[in-house]
């Protein structure tokens, strides 16, 4: 069985999802799963509604905005009186309803339950007109079969239920369900972290044990840097997972980082196309084969660089080090890069719940702080020494570190 994951920009609107179509026929759509993002800037737009609803601003009108993007992407797939037009207003209406008799103080939770709601949109209107086009499939609720932990916004799988629930399916079949979303124990809706549709079409490959997935992308394939943040990128067509992995733990956007290792461990060979160009091959990720080495550029935006030492000016010694990933760990922030000395340590931070302001309150209750941030975290990987003057130029480098041909530095 094929998984195929198609992401936000691929049916942005009704000539992306026809487009889907024409995909699929340069493929074969026989024992193929598709999972689908939420269309467009959807997911952006719901999350102003969750936000407008705990500011106690007007939800209502922003709800109706995106309701009327999907009937005016559907007016362009079916006709006017087709069933999908009130099952789209069905969905609109339960995010209403929900907002209206919640209860929850619990920002994460309440953004599970709205957020979601753009993928299990976009899946329907995409499962119901590859049925009106004769590519016959069946929707698919993942909610049913991805049954996760209750840590909203960045569930952890419970791989065992979720195979269980996933081997039931005929793999004689097609099927269309959505990216990004699992459950919990009591059914409620768990996202598995931002861009993790690319995470759920790997989970969905691993439990049926696929012949192969692939991701359609707006570009033609895994590029030696985004094309939109540097110059002279070329197409890189066969990497190892472990380059993919290390790719993507350092940010590289193509790739979600926790793809690879379920695909990797089945090895399960890993595609990554262009749904403008089905045709060409694009980047190939897998197992053995002559993998190109070539420098590659990944910029991380909106980093924060937090600079903390001893009061005292003694070393910063293992106890100091638990206590500060301790809290790290009870605000949710990652690090993307950290060098310490004798004294003081440096942490590169991403902050996606908005919670650094209170880790650096909390720090400076035991140590000396200094916190910067709206900062970038560049990486050269595969880095040829000797080439680098053009890199480094107009760069003010507030943080530098170098290994084995890995080369990351943070600038304001």
């Amino acid at each position: 069985m094929k998984v195929f994951k198609f992401g936000g920009a691929s049916v942005k609107d009704a000539e992306g999802v026809k487009n889907v179509s024409l995909v699929l026929e340069t493929q074969g759509f026989e024992n193929c799963l598709l999972v689908v993002s939420a269309m467009g800037k959807t997911t952006n737009a719901l999350e102003k509604v969750v936000q407008n609803y705990f500011d106690k601003n007007d939800y209502q009108s922003e709800i109706e905005k995106v309701k009327q993007n999907h009937l005016e992407i559907s007016n362009g797939l079916f006709q006017e009186n087709h069933p999908v037009f009130a099952e789209i207003s069905l969905f609109f209406d339960d995010i209403e309803s929900f907002l209206r008799r919640n209860k929850s103080p619990n920002y994460n939770f309440v953004y599970d339950q709205v957020v979601s709601c753009g993928e299990m949109i976009s899946s329907k209107i995409l499962s119901e007109y590859l049925n009106d086009i004769q590519f016959k499939n069946t929707w698919l609720d993942a909610r049913d079969y991805i049954k996760t932990d209750n840590y909203y916004r960045e569930g952890n799988v419970n791989w065992e239920e979720t195979e269980n629930k996933i081997a039931e399916l005929d793999k004689n079949l097609c099927y269309v369900t959505q990216g990004f979303i699992g459950s919990e124990d009591n059914n409620f809706t768990v996202t598995l972290g931002r861009e993790g549709s690319d995470y759920s079409a790997a989970i969905f490959a691993y439990c049926l044990n696929a012949e192969a997935m692939t991701i359609w992308k707006d570009v033609p394939g895994v590029m030696t840097g985004d094309p939109r943040k540097f110059e002279n990128v070329s197409l890189l067509s066969n990497i190892s997972y472990e380059d993919a992995i290390e790719m993507a733990y350092y940010g590289a956007s193509v790739i979600h980082p926790k793809t690879l290792q379920p695909l990797k461990q089945k090895n399960i060979p890993f595609f990554v196309k262009s749904f403008v160009e089905p045709k060409k091959p694009g980047t190939k990720v897998g197992n053995g084969g002559n993998f190109q080495k070539e420098e590659s550029y990944i910029l991380k935006e909106n980093q924060n660089l937090l600079r903390i030492s001893t009061r005292d000016f003694s070393f910063i010694a293992e106890e100091h080090l638990s206590k500060i990933f301790a809290l790290l760990a009870k605000n949710k922030i990652k690090i993307s890069l950290m060098q310490n000395t004798a004294i003081s340590l440096e942490l590169c931070l991403e902050d996606k719940y908005g919670n650094i302001d209170e880790l650096n309150k909390e720090l400076q209750k035991d140590f000396q702080t200094e916190l910067l941030k709206n900062l970038s975290l560049y990486t050269v990987r595969n880095a040829k020494l000797e080439d680098l003057g053009d890199f480094y130029k107009n760069k003010n480098i507030l943080l530098e570190q170098s290994s084995n041909k890995t080369i990351q530095v943070v600038t304001n």
